[in-house]
């Protein structure tokens, strides 16, 4: 069956519709739009109405407008609607509504995109499984990637996340999920919050739409998890907890041997040893966290457990990579760790303890040992408290212990200024300012991480470290 049919979304929007049809996807991007697909004319830093032509001429199935644009046939297949936003939720809400698969909503400062993902892989062994396309988490986000479920799911993951308060709530109640899932709590969007309370507090908004008899999985090592339980309390759900602390899920300790990390543990009770396929502890975490949710949505943790060494990091999000400078010699090599999609205080600090643990997976000509080097842009949206943040992120022990640290961005020239001597590398006001001084900086058997916020652009970087060899 399709996707959608004219009949289905015409029920479904209370829109007009004069041309029958049928989708087979839904998108909101003429750039990446597919034959056969639903296009959306979202109205945000552009009017989605002015691209309608240009989707039905790639092969869009229809458009969902509340006007014909001009330039569009009077026979063209529009499915009109009052607005177009308003249209989007309730193919979301019908898509949630005719499906019977176990939906899980997950939220989190740090670790809501990995942690979907994993799920996703090992969920795929136990039915079909759907999950929210990239990191689409917002008013816009999760309706649409409700709307692309297709009807025989039997396991659907949403990621859903905040920048401001009351954002959550509404979302979770269009997902109406059987499990709300927070993966943890940390300073991040602090400019729209007052502290740290605050933001666990939306946070736990994500079981305002939970179904009678949910489950919430919470992080038990947060300070904040008294707010977490309440929450869950309040819709009367099962809490299933996941950390050091925790009863259920339980991290006993944890090994890293170059790209991999090896996991002791207790799965209620029974001593458990895991492996994944990704260095750091909150990468373990997350796996914990994976495990719980499969027993919330009556999947099974055991074969779960089994399954978590398929998952890799995705690009920007911890991916390491073997850059060769001369493709004809081993020796001429070094790895990138991409970590470049988001930063916070908490998320920042993980990625400098993996890269204390990584052991170097390329060796180099020289007898020299391999260097870790770290290039830190600016943390975005911390608030009032932001250069404190960053400050503080040079007395952090990992960082400390790595060989060069290099800083981007004007927030991240605080850090650079308290950093020790015997570390500190080059700051520059933006990543553009690199260009000319990687080829310099980086030297076969170094281990290159990357991170910081998207706003600070310093996945650049990370395009240009590429260009320097051959992946």
């Amino acid at each position: 069956m399709p996707l959608w049919s004219s009949s289905e979304a015409t029920e479904a929007t209370g829109g007009v519709c004069s041309v029958t049809w049928s989708a087979e996807g839904i998108s909101i991007d003429t750039r990446t739009i597919n034959p056969g697909d639903l296009f959306i004319a979202l109205t945000d830093r552009r009017d989605g109405h002015d691209f309608v032509a240009q989707a039905l001429l790639k092969g869009a199935a229809a458009a969902l407008v509340s006007y014909r644009p001009a330039n569009v046939s009077k026979n063209a297949p529009l499915l009109i609607v009052k607005d177009v936003m308003q249209g989007l939720n309730a193919l979301g809400q019908a898509a949630r509504s005719r499906t019977n698969a176990r939906i899980i909503a997950v939220t989190g400062s740090v670790g809501k995109t990995s942690t979907k993902e994993m799920l996703k892989t090992v969920l795929e062994f136990q039915g079909r499984t759907y999950a929210s396309i990239a990191s689409y988490n917002n008013h816009w986000g999760v309706p649409l990637s409700l709307a692309s479920m297709p009807r025989d799911t039997e396991f659907g993951i949403f990621e859903i996340g905040m920048n401001h308060p009351g954002e959550i709530a509404p979302l979770s109640r269009i997902a109406r999920p059987h499990v709300g899932m927070v993966t943890s709590i940390a300073p991040a969007h602090m400019e729209a919050f007052n502290g740290i309370d605050a933001i666990a507090a939306e946070k736990a908004e994500i079981f305002a739409g939970l179904n009678p008899k949910g489950v919430a999985v919470l992080p038990a090592d947060v300070e904040t998890v008294d707010i977490l339980v309440q929450g869950a309390l309040r819709k009367d759900a099962t809490i299933l907890g996941f950390g050091e602390k925790a009863d259920a899920y339980r991290l006993i300790a944890l090994k890293s041997y170059k790209d991999v990390t090896v996991i002791q543990a207790q799965l209620r009770g029974a001593p458990a040893v895991l492996k994944i396929n990704a260095v750091g502890h909150h990468f373990a975490m997350n796996a914990l966290g994976v495990l719980a949710a499969v027993e919330a949505l009556a999947g099974d943790p055991g074969r779960a457990a089994v399954d978590l060494f398929r998952w890799e990091p995705s690009a920007g999000r911890g991916r390491r990579e073997i850059i060769s400078l001369d493709p004809d010699e081993r020796l001429r090599e070094f790895e990138l760790i991409d970590d470049a999609y988001n930063a916070n205080p908490a998320s920042m600090a993980a990625a400098l303890q993996s890269l204390a643990y990584i052991v170097p997976s390329v060796s180099n000509t020289s007898n020299r040992t391999s260097r870790k080097i770290a290039i830190l842009g600016d943390m975005l949206e911390l608030g009032t408290d932001e250069i404190k943040y960053h400050i503080s992120l040079a007395k952090n022990l990992h960082l400390r212990n790595l060989d060069v640290v290099h800083c981007v961005g004007l927030r991240m020239r605080a850090c650079y200024n308290v950093l020790p001597v015997e570390i500190r590398g080059d700051w520059v006001e933006t990543a553009d300012e690199f260009k000319t001084k990687l080829h310099t900086m980086i030297l076969a058997g170094d281990i290159v991480l990357v991170k910081g916020s998207l706003g600070s652009k310093v996945s650049t970087i990370v395009d240009l470290i590429r260009n320097l060899g051959q992946r």
